[in-house]
């Protein structure tokens, strides 16, 4: 039997449509006024971050990488420009609870369980017990640490602290989190060990990752893109989308992300992108009003 005259057309399947975006940074500027004088921080910042998508920051001490952050989580309001998160204001975001963030510090409440940590932003929005109860113990188990519940912070080693941190920053099921600097303070072998576990993790909660950090190899190991940042005023120099494994193509798929295994850190194609990122930050100044290109 033919279709009616007025049928309407089928519409296009839902996984053709372009991700949804994260974060929208455009024609960012930050200037801080100081006792010695205005200090630009950044200039001319353009930058989109799809739902789901793992960025790194990365640049010079000093290039404007945190600020940026800061900016986008509502700690500090940028002097020229606008920025979107999931559509909203950072204002708006921050109050619906959009994102969460994780610093260099653990920060945790010396007096309160690794339980309690968790339980906190919970607890400030009003969750009952029981369903706060359960999803504590959904997020230490996700972070290795059921077995820690009842310890106290210090009772943790440096890398257990942040898993705490990581899990209380994912406690409203954020869909962006942010990342400054996290894992700066472990070891070497605890950095590794976390850097795989943040993979896994952001692979299982979808949420969107702004990620700042000084390494390169870290960087390359957990994104999907990295952001190349130049010397104060930070402007971005490059956008190196990674190209890892053996299909040496870049993607910004959260399943294809958390296949990345520690033997990927021998693989070829990891090299390759490390010294991609590096010639970035080595590369020629950049011109006034320049923008970030990415590179296919």
């Amino acid at each position: 039997m033919s279709a009616p005259e007025n049928a309407a057309a089928p519409e296009p399947a839902a996984a053709a449509a372009a991700p949804a975006t994260a974060v929208r940074v455009a024609g960012v500027n930050k200037v801080f006024e100081t006792r010695g004088g205005l200090v630009h921080a950044l200039e001319g910042i353009d930058l989109e971050i799809a739902a789901g998508e793992f960025v790194s920051l990365i640049g010079p001490s000093g290039c404007g990488k945190s600020t940026l952050m800061r900016l986008i989580a509502d700690l500090d309001a940028p002097s020229a420009g606008t920025i979107t998160v999931f559509g909203k204001t950072p204002t708006q975001a921050r109050l619906d609870q959009e994102y969460g963030i994780a610093f260099q510090q653990a920060g945790l409440l010396p007096w309160r369980t690794v339980a309690a940590n968790v339980a906190l932003p919970l607890e400030l929005h009003g969750v009952a017990s029981a369903p706060r109860k359960a999803k504590v113990e959904e997020l230490l188990d996700m972070v290795g640490l059921a077995d820690f519940a009842d310890r106290y912070p210090d009772q943790l080693s440096g890398g257990m602290q942040q898993r705490v941190a990581i899990a209380r920053s994912l406690a409203e099921q954020p869909r962006l989190l942010l990342m400054d600097e996290p894992f700066g303070a472990l070891d070497e072998m605890t950095r590794e060990k976390m850097q795989s576990d943040l993979v896994r993790i952001s692979a299982e909660t979808g949420a969107a990752v702004v990620f700042v950090t000084h390494s390169i190899p870290e960087a390359v190991f957990l994104s999907d893109r990295v952001v190349v940042m130049s010397p104060r005023p930070g402007r971005i120099r490059e956008i190196v989308p990674m190209r890892l494994g053996a299909s040496n193509a870049a993607t910004t798929d959260a399943a294809a992300r958390a296949a990345r295994t520690d033997g990927l850190r021998e693989d070829r194609s990891f090299f390759e992108m490390v010294t991609a990122v590096r010639e970035a930050l080595h590369g020629a100044p950049v011109a006034a009003g320049a923008r970030g290109v990415e590179t296919r």
